[in-house]
C-alpha cells in the first residue's frame, strides 16, 4: 500500500497506541530505577524470589482460570516453536558471543536471555493497547504456554544445570526442581478450577493482584539496573538481544504470514514472540545463582531494541 501523506502514515501506524504501550513500560522500570538509590543491596533478591513464589503463580493460576483453550489449538504450538527456534539461535550465537572468562554459568544465562521472553508482563501489556481485544485470548494462551513450557518448565531445568555450582547436579535433582516449580502447580490448580465460581470481589481482587505483579516486576528491572557497577558482558548480552528481539518475532512474522495470518492475529504472534528477555530470567538468577551481568545486561539491550523494534513489527505485521 502506498502512502500518499502524513495522515494517512499516522493511521496506520497507531501512534496514540504506541505511546500507550510505552508508557507502562517506563513508568514502572523508571520507579525502580529511582528506588535503586536507596534500596537496601538484598531488595532485589527480595523482590525476586517474592515473585517467584506469588506473583507469577497469581498471575497463571488467574490466566489460566480466564482463558479459553479450545478457540486458539494451535497457539501453544508456536509458543514452544518460538522456544525450540530461540534455544538453537542461542547455541549459533554462543559461537560468536562466548568471552575469555565464559563459564557454564555464562553460557546457561546466554540460552535463557535469548530464549525466554517476557510474555507475560511486557506482552499482555502491549497487546493490550495495540491490538484488538477480540483476539485478547491468543495473547494470554500464547503467556501461559510459553511460561508453562519455558519460563518455569524447561528453563528451571536449564538454570539447575548451568547455576548452582561446577558439579553437574543429578537428573532426578532436575526433574524434582522442575516438578516442584509453584508456577505449574498455580496454573494446573487455575485450569482444574474453572468451573467452580469465586465471589465478584475475590475475581476483582485476582485480577488486580495480576497488574500489580506486572508493576513490580517491571520495577525490578529498574531495580537491578540501578544496581549494575561495571558492564562486562556487553557483546554476549547485545547478541542475545538482538536475537530476542529481532531474529526470532521476524521468524514467527513470516511464518504467521506464510500460514495465512494476517493484521491482529499476526501482530500478536509476532510481539509475543519478540517480547525483551522476560524478568524470569532475574528470579532465576536469584535462585539459582546464575550470570546477572550478562542477565540484566541482555534485559536492558532488549529492551531498548524493543523500542526500536515495535514500529517496523506494527508497519509490517500490523
Amino acid at each position: 500500500m502506498l502512502l500518499t501523506n502524513s495522515d494517512d502514515f499516522w493511521s496506520i501506524f497507531h501512534f496514540g497506541d504506541l505511546i500507550n504501550a510505552y508508557i507502562p513500560l517506563i513508568l514502572w522500570t523508571g520507579v525502580g530505577l529511582l528506588i535503586s538509590r536507596f534500596a537496601p543491596i538484598n531488595t532485589s533478591k527480595f523482590l525476586g524470589v517474592g515473585l517467584y513464589w506469588i506473583g507469577v503463580p497469581l498471575q497463571l493460576f488467574v490466566l489460566a482460570r480466564h482463558t479459553q483453550f479450545s478457540d486458539t489449538p494451535y497457539i501453544p504450538y508456536v509458543a514452544i516453536a518460538a522456544l525450540v527456534l530461540s534455544w538453537l539461535l542461542a547455541l549459533i550465537g554462543w559461537q560468536f558471543a562466548k568471552q575469555e572468562h565464559s563459564d557454564r554459568s555464562s553460557l546457561g544465562s546466554f540460552i535463557l536471555a535469548t530464549m525466554l521472553g517476557n510474555t507475560g508482563f511486557v506482552g499482555l501489556t502491549l497487546t493490550n493497547s495495540l491490538a484488538s481485544s477480540s483476539y485478547a485470548d491468543w495473547a494470554v494462551l500464547y503467556s501461559i504456554a510459553s511460561n508453562v513450557a519455558g519460563n518455569y518448565g524447561i528453563a528451571v531445568f536449564i538454570a539447575s544445570y548451568f547455576g548452582k555450582s561446577e558439579v553437574k547436579p543429578p537428573w532426578w535433582k532436575l526433574l524434582l526442581d522442575v516438578a516442584t516449580v509453584p508456577s505449574l502447580w498455580a496454573f494446573a490448580i487455575g485450569w482444574y478450577t474453572r468451573p467452580i465460581g469465586l465471589p465478584a470481589a475475590i475475581e476483582s481482587g485476582l485480577d488486580m493482584g495480576v497488574w500489580v505483579t506486572i508493576a513490580f516486576a517491571l520495577s525490578l528491572v529498574g531495580l537491578r539496573l540501578g544496581k549494575i557497577e561495571k558492564w562486562e558482558s556487553l557483546k554476549p548480552a547485545a547478541i542475545a538481544a538482538f536475537l530476542r528481539v529481532a531474529i526470532v518475532p521476524l521468524a514467527i512474522g513470516l511464518g504467521s504470514t506464510a500460514f495465512g495470518l494476517r493484521h491482529d492475529p499476526r501482530l500478536i504472534l509476532t510481539l509475543m514472540s519478540g517480547t525483551p528477555t522476560g524478568l524470569s530470567v532475574l528470579i532465576l538468577a536469584e535462585v539459582y545463582n546464575l550470570d546477572r551481568d550478562l542477565l540484566i545486561s541482555t534485559i536492558a539491550f532488549s529492551f531498548i531494541g524493543l523500542f526500536l523494534m515495535l514500529p517496523i513489527w506494527i508497519i509490517f505485521f500490523g
